[in-house]
């Protein structure tokens, strides 16, 4: 009696063990900020991030569909085909910089990403929002307003937020390409850093 008993009782452990977290697929949407313009192939925040979660669990996946040019609008239309294709646990969406560069409204900026938050949502997919900010030679209440819809965003769909990219050096010159508006390899792994804080959380 009492050998069947310790017996069941080693037995628990094993039989009420909580399963193992699935190994993460990450699909990454977004723009030039992502998609290593005007920097060598496979040194971007977003293969530097594969690979680190590769050495932490083999299956996991990083996939980087991010388009330089791209609008929410762009991201809007092929979010659906992305999400199928790829079938992410875990949408990082990094769009929205190229609106404000154009001068988009804010009301469709913000109505973009939350559809695609919403798809990604649907999904079953966890989203990790990467905020931008804007020069303030756009105006004081554009530059404020389109800062704010990223945090409004992410409050209004319970989603991750990464405040700023360029977070810690949007203002050290030697970060940035020659134009002034794309980071170079070694802003790399500082983008790498801040899109971490937002995203470590989600892996667990």
């Amino acid at each position: 009696m009492w050998i069947a008993l310790g017996a069941w009782a080693c037995a628990l452990p094993q039989a009420y063990a909580q399963p193992s977290a699935p190994a993460p697929r990450i699909l990454v949407v977004g723009d030039s900020l992502s998609a290593e313009y005007g920097i060598a192939r496979n040194t971007g925040w977003v293969e530097q991030l594969r690979l680190a979660l590769a050495q932490q669990n083999p299956a996991a996946s990083v996939v980087n569909a991010s388009i330089s040019g791209d609008t929410t609008s762009g991201g809007l239309a092929r979010i659906n085909t992305a999400l199928a294709q790829h079938k992410p646990n875990i949408l990082i969406l990094e769009l929205g910089a190229n609106d404000a560069l154009r001068g988009l409204p804010l009301t469709l900026t913000q109505k973009n990403i939350t559809e695609m938050v919403r798809r990604a949502k649907e999904t079953g997919a966890k989203v990790l929002l990467v905020g931008m900010q804007i020069p303030p030679n756009y105006g004081r209440e554009y530059v404020q307003g389109f800062k704010n819809l990223f945090v409004q965003i992410a409050e209004q769909t319970e989603s991750a937020l990464v405040p700023f990219l360029f977070e810690g050096f949007a203002d050290q010159r030697q970060y940035f390409q020659t134009d002034g508006i794309h980071p170079n390899e070694q802003a790399q792994r500082l983008m790498l850093t801040t899109v971490r804080k937002g995203l470590d959380p989600l892996l667990f």
